[in-house]
């Protein structure tokens, strides 16, 4: 095993691992300045890849020189890691963060946070490839098994996948629910059925963080409360034409169900998203300024007493992909960022994410404008979390060793490489099962794996079946963030279509169409040999099911359109909502 540097221990009352927490933490709490109990309400993104790095000794890893500012002067301990490497180098990285933490003034340990990283494809800002961790289907194919077991054993993985490199924190599951089909959030969500979504965020949160918070515990941060499904046109609220929520069928309790259960399950944190609620009688504001929502639905009428933390980037303008993008302050834009930050606070917010402007806190306190009782009484919660982890004891340290066995052990992967399969939803069988070794023609396939099947042939006139990968279309936008969001029209393109309905009416044809949207496909539907969807999975998995070695047991957790004018004319809050869906919702063939 690798040598772990032991806790720093000054004799401090809160840092005897023998007293109570609530004893700990008031006692640091006792201890800090404004300007320390400031900088641990900001969230902010961390990478292992800058260019300039602080002293450190020889062999030891390197931390980024503006990583090390933060932490040591500006008292920042929580941090969303934004890219992945080796797991061992990933796990001295960490503790070379938590070494540099430990020798500030009271030594408050950092936590680390990450977006998913288990999925066989990744959403940009939403989640990250899975490298070297194992790799399942995105949450919207974990609700297409429909397995809570299932989802649980996936939570429990990435526990300690997670645990073994040094993250503590999930920004993750998310459950709003996937009612407005244009939307582009929606694989990492659990689909359109609230009762589904909320047995699967009971067995993710428990998977997690086990039925109480403790040192083996990732702390799971539930997104986006209220529920971020309702878009007006399906646009999405990281930017400005796409701030609108609405409810004109007047469902938006029914898109709380799923957050009733995470907070039943206990889950740690909670994450209101950007959306200015529109028509309805709370204020017109984004969440994550709206007092009505925070305080007076989740606080009081839910119940939840963990920690709030805002999406990313509420305050400050800022620069993302090398683009500048303004602060997602819908709602109340004509505000200082300091007055964001007081309506925030106001509002109920304990943590500022993606966000390192604790000056600003400061600010308020010094003015009058926020009192420094407001300030403690988020930091109680922070604080609380951290020594609940066992952060300030033998929790803080990754084991480089463990993190090299643990992260993609053979059983984890093998075990996403089986929920990829179980995914798979077949819509049409036509000639499936496969038999022998027909001549293939594959697009979109890799021709290697096609080997392993079948004859594979170059032109599909050779061909006894053609296999063809596709995506749900997306309208192409302007900047390079809003590039990963696909958002728009879910219809082939004129050009497009008729291309694919030529091969499909020169060869039988395996249509798999990746649904990270619900695709308008009637005519492909119509003229496939078979249909598939998958929504992240392997060529091995879509050929193990296609040739009959493993089964798909997927149905669909969102219905397929029959038309743009459908989903036009569909109402955003209503599950299920267009008019004579070529496949509804639950829809796939059990062979």
């Amino acid at each position: 095993m690798s040598a772990i540097p032991s806790p720093r221990d000054d004799g401090h009352p809160y840092q005897d691992p023998t007293r109570s927490v609530d004893e700990r933490v008031e006692d640091l709490l006792s201890r800090m300045t404004l300007e320390e109990k400031a900088g641990l309400m900001f969230h902010d993104i961390a990478s292992m890849e800058d260019e300039e790095y602080a002293p450190s000794g020889p062999g030891e890893p390197k931390v980024s020189a503006e990583l090390a500012h933060l932490i040591q002067h500006g008292s920042m301990s929580h941090f969303n890691l934004i890219d992945t490497a080796d797991p061992r180098e990933m796990a001295h990285w960490h503790n070379a963060v938590q070494e540099m933490a430990a020798s500030t003034r009271l030594g408050i340990p950092v936590t680390l946070s990450t977006d998913p990283r288990n999925s066989f494809s990744d959403t940009m800002g939403a989640s990250i490839q899975a490298g070297p961790f194992s790799a399942w289907p995105e949450a919207i194919g974990l609700a297409a098994i429909g397995d809570p077991e299932l989802v649980f054993r996936f939570a429990d993985t990435v526990r300690r996948e997670y645990l073994s490199v040094g993250f503590r924190t999930a920004l993750h599951p998310q459950i709003d629910l996937a009612t407005e089909p244009r939307w582009s959030r929606q694989s990492g969500t659990f689909g359109s059925d609230a009762k589904l979504a909320s047995e699967l965020v009971r067995a993710y949160v428990h998977g997690l963080q086990g039925n109480t918070l403790g040192t083996e515990s990732v702390a799971a941060m539930v997104k986006h409360f209220p529920g971020g499904g309702p878009q007006k046109d399906g646009e999405d609220p990281h930017f400005p034409h796409g701030k609108e929520q609405i409810y004109p069928g007047r469902m938006r309790d029914h898109h709380l169900e799923p957050f009733r259960a995470a907070i039943a399950a206990g889950c740690s944190q909670m994450m209101p998203y950007y959306g200015q609620p529109v028509g309805t009688d709370w204020e017109e504001v984004g969440f994550g300024f709206n007092k009505g929502v925070i305080t007076g639905l989740l606080r009081e009428e839910l119940g939840f007493t963990g920690i709030v933390c805002t999406d990313w980037g509420l305050l400050n303008d800022a620069p993302i992909f090398g683009e500048m993008h303004e602060a997602r302050a819908w709602g109340v834009e004509h505000l200082s960022v300091a007055g964001r930050a007081a309506k925030a606070l106001d509002a109920g917010v304990d943590q500022f994410g993606g966000e390192q402007c604790p000056e600003v806190i400061v600010e308020l306190v010094e003015t009058g404008r926020i009192s420094e009782a407001r300030v403690d009484a988020s930091v109680r919660l922070l604080l609380r979390e951290k020594f609940v982890l066992g952060l300030f004891d033998e929790r803080r340290y990754a084991d480089p060793d463990e993190a090299a066995e643990t992260v993609g052990r053979a059983d984890f992967k093998a075990a996403g490489a089986a929920a990829q399969r179980r995914s798979l939803t077949l819509l049409t069988d036509g000639p499936l099962p496969l038999a022998g070794r027909p001549r293939l023609y594959v697009e979109n396939v890799d021709p290697a794996v096609a080997a392993e099947y079948g004859e594979v042939v170059t032109v599909p006139a050779e061909a006894d079946l053609a296999v063809l990968r596709l995506r749900t279309p997306f309208e192409e936008r302007p900047n390079k963030f809003e590039s990963f969001f696909h958002s728009g029209s879910l219809a082939f393109a004129e050009e497009e279509l008729a291309r694919i309905l030529s091969l499909l009416a020169a060869v039988p044809t395996l249509v798999c169409v990746n649904l990270e949207r619900p695709a308008v496909l009637p005519e492909i539907a119509e003229h496939a040999a078979a249909l598939i969807a998958d929504y992240g999975a392997s060529d091995e998995a879509l050929l193990d099911v296609a040739f009959g070695r493993t089964k798909a047991e997927g149905r669909l957790p969102f219905e397929l359109p029959r038309s743009m004018a459908a989903v036009e004319a569909s109402r955003p809050d209503v599950p299920n909502d267009t008019d004579h869906p070529v496949f509804p919702h639950g829809a796939g063939i059990l062979l």
